[in-house]
């Protein structure tokens, strides 16, 4: 029947499963993951491959850590300075936040999660920069 359910398509499909030399079957799946498990003769070049990403992620880490330190340093020695001459409040209150969020991208950057921690950095600069447009 071509409006088949759900019961008559079940044991069609276990019967042709078991059957030996099926398309797609248990045996070539099997030998998909063995392939990969380690490394064979075709991919033994992507040995090396590896390492650099993690080489690449370290650096990614390390430059979110320091920028989002830099900034967190620079934000706070602005709002210090801000709050002690004759500027608005909002003005070393949007330092002092854009520094917390840059802050927090740094913790972020040093997790490895770097591109939240780039948006972080960016947000952070933004309110920063709102703050000095506003003195």
């Amino acid at each position: 029947m071509r409006g088949s359910t759900e019961s008559e398509v079940g044991p069609a499909a276990t019967e042709t499963a078991g059957a030996p030399g099926t398309a797609g079957g248990a045996e070539e799946r099997a030998g998909g993951a063995e392939e990969y498990a380690g490394v064979p003769g075709d991919h033994a070049g992507d040995a090396g491959d590896g390492e650099e990403y993690v080489g690449d992620a370290r650096r990614a880490r390390w430059a979110a850590v320091g920028t989002g330190a830099l900034l967190t340093c620079a934000g706070l020695a602005a709002a210090l300075l801000r709050s002690a001459g004759a500027a608005p409040a909002f003005v070393p209150v949007a330092y002092a936040l854009g520094a917390a969020v840059c802050a927090s991208a740094a913790v972020l950057g040093a997790r490895g999660r770097t591109r939240r921690a780039l948006w972080m950095l960016i947000a952070g600069t933004m309110i920063m920069a709102l703050g000095d447009q506003s003195d």
